[in-house]
């Protein structure tokens, strides 16, 4: 596959998502369980609006889903792809550290 300006630029922004310390929590968070913003944020230690605009930006870039039951609303990751994604970098930096 060529990468083309527009192709280089969406996956730029693909990855420049999870680049973010706060973002990378939660998605090891979902990559357990789909959870609702309270359990998020409680599991986190965070205020639940800091936790609802982040998973806003996962929701808009496509890396998480929603799911209503009832009037609770739970986030999951949004397929197999971003598990793989986030476990392989894992698996990467852990190689690394173990031969250090």
């Amino acid at each position: 596959m060529e990468l083309n300006e527009q192709i280089t630029e969406k996956l730029s922004t693909f990855f420049k998502i999870f680049g973010d310390y706060t973002r990378l929590r939660m998605l090891n968070l979902l990559s357990e369980k789909a959870s609702c913003v309270g359990e998020i944020a409680e599991n986190l230690g965070m205020e639940q609006s800091a936790i609802s605009h982040q998973l806003k930006v996962l929701k808009n870039h496509d890396l998480v889903r929603t799911k209503q039951e009832g009037k609770q609303i739970y986030y999951m990751l949004s397929d197999d792809h971003i598990m793989k994604i986030f476990k392989t970098g894992l698996e990467h930096i852990e190689e690394e550290m173990d031969e250090k």
